[in-house]
């Protein structure tokens, strides 16, 4: 079929997206990409989410991590080891009768991998 005036045939411009829908559907595939990719690997979280989650910790672990007994000592740790034990307690792989196991699963990725940033800086970010 030759193309009319304005350069675009029937069948191409009845394939085209009106300018009235363009920005509409931009955005809802720009949304659903970030629905589907959910939040980036390393997001980090802000350093007060992390003070207010290690707030638990310390009933067992000792003000700032630094346990005196037999709950051991978790400040100062390496981040890698800290982050590495509580996915293992989380994902139930790691002391199956302790309450580590119990309290894990209620973390996602990004907030143990804060709480062992937390911890292995002594505290701060």
């Amino acid at each position: 079929m030759p193309p009319e005036r304005g350069g675009l045939s029937t069948l191409q411009r009845s394939q085209v997206l009106p300018p009235s829908l363009v920005a509409p559907v931009l955005l809802s595939l720009a949304g659903l990409g970030l629905v589907l990719a959910g939040p980036a690997r390393g997001a980090e979280l802000p350093a007060t989410t992390a003070a207010v989650l290690a707030g638990g910790c310390v009933n067992c672990h000792g003000p700032d991590g630094r346990a005196q007994g037999a709950i051991p000592g978790i400040r100062g740790l390496d981040e890698g080891y800290l982050r590495a034990r509580l996915l293992a307690f989380r994902d139930g792989r790691d002391a199956p009768g302790s309450v580590m196991t119990r309290l894990m699963k209620g973390h996602d990725t990004h907030q143990i991998e804060a709480l062992a940033k937390w911890f292995a800086q002594g505290g701060t970010q």
